[in-house]
């Protein structure tokens, strides 16, 4: 019987972490196995896309799409892309405030993120790929190391995996610790040796990434995701949602709920249910005022959205983002310009003082919203936080997006 929540379903709390004598007793390395011997690259990629998979790191970006843009003979210079690395990069920062999905992952099943780059190197035909890594998920990056050491051991990594003429090295990477890795290009940078600054686009990794070469950047639920879609078909993968996008998702609850914690449930799973069932509903005594859907860096939504489905389009036309899944909540009791101050100084600290509207206005910010909670305010402070979201959006849509 297909599992109807793949991702988790090695995943218990009452046992350790899943070794690979135990991941393949379930099925484990069978697709990658599959994949690299029976299927051509071309293949994978078109069950990819015809899954409708979107990336899981907040962007919701097509994956088959765009994986699709890696050259896999000649760049748009015509030059020989076969003369040379492809990377492929695990994107494991999880900076994101209020997130902690990927780590439930990295530390309860390492296999099978291993199992999704494998996968998806064969079919972007990397031959080195990184996992770039939180540099505060040591247990992580342990369990992850030894994974990698026993696939290296049964002939999984390296040299000719399976016996085939593909080979793909694979080290995990320890992050310097700021926010800003979490996106792509600053994440490249970074992996270069280089201050973590995102770069203008285009160029895309796609065509010029790390080391000047065809990159592709994945989360990792995104990345084990793709075990499951090659091993059992994009039209099953479609079956596990119930809104408009499909598969699962990890959904995270956070703050003065009776049960906080992370679920895996179907794409377009209600908010309400997300909240008052899985999470328990609020503490006694407190009562919902709003909530951030994804993480620290999306717009609070408040009780009449709680009928919402969790899906990215839905999300977004209420006027926030469906971002990593994983949900703050704000309470009665808590005011909401300390805890949007609380948020502010936090992106201030990480901010890497690429852009001056960012570099000056985030600092700037929450020093404004720290007059109004202290009773210092003055009704113009209202004005300059309307400019500055205003400065700070536009600059970051024409640089980073």
């Amino acid at each position: 019987m297909i599992s109807k929540l793949p991702l988790t379903q090695n995943i218990n709390a009452a046992r350790d972490p899943v070794n690979l004598e135990a991941y393949e007793a379930n099925h484990g390395y069978q697709a990658a196995r599959k994949a690299v011997l029976e299927m051509s690259p071309d293949d994978c990629l078109q069950v990819v896309k015809d899954s409708g998979l979107r990336g899981r790191g907040g962007a919701g970006f097509p994956t088959g799409m765009k994986w699709s843009f890696v050259p896999m003979n000649t760049d748009s210079q015509g030059n020989n892309v076969s003369d040379g690395h492809k990377y492929l990069i695990c994107n494991a920062d999880e900076m994101e405030p209020g997130t902690f999905k990927d780590r439930l992952l990295m530390e309860c099943d390492p296999h099978q993120l291993i199992e999704g780059m494998i996968l998806s190197a064969w079919t972007i035909q990397a031959d080195v790929a990184y996992i770039f890594i939180r540099h505060e998920y040591h247990f992580a990056s342990k369990l992850l190391q030894d994974a990698i050491d026993a696939c290296y051991a049964k002939g999984y990594l390296g040299k000719d995996i399976f016996g085939s003429d593909f080979n793909l090295e694979l080290y995990v990477h320890s992050s310097a610790g700021r926010y800003i890795c979490g996106e792509e290009t600053a994440l490249i940078s970074s992996l270069e040796g280089k201050r973590a600054n995102p770069r203008a686009k285009p160029p895309f990794p796609q065509i010029s990434g790390l080391w000047g070469r065809p990159t592709i950047v994945n989360n990792v639920e995104t990345l084990c995701n793709i075990t499951h879609i090659i091993r059992n078909g994009a039209q099953w993968y479609k079956t596990l949602g119930i809104g408009q996008d499909h598969g699962t998702k990890l959904f995270g609850v956070s703050g003065r709920v009776k049960n906080p914690g992370c679920w895996e449930l179907p794409m377009g799973t209600p908010i309400r249910e997300l909240i008052e069932q899985h999470a328990g509903g609020m503490q006694d005594g407190y009562k919902l005022r709003g909530f951030l859907p994804g993480g620290a860096s999306t717009d609070f939504l408040v009780e009449e959205h709680l009928d919402l489905a969790m899906d990215y389009d839905v999300i977004g036309k209420a006027g926030s983002r469906l971002g990593t899944g994983t949900m703050i909540i704000l309470d009665d009791k808590t005011c909401p310009v300390g805890m949007t101050k609380n948020l502010v100084e936090f992106f201030a600290q990480e901010s890497c003082g690429f852009c001056t509207p960012c570099r000056d206005g985030l600092p700037w910010s929450a020093q404004v919203l720290d007059d109004i909670e202290s009773g210092n305010g003055i009704p113009a402070d209202l004005n300059t936080l309307q400019n500055q979201v205003r400065f700070i959006g536009a600059i970051g849509n024409t640089i980073v997006l």
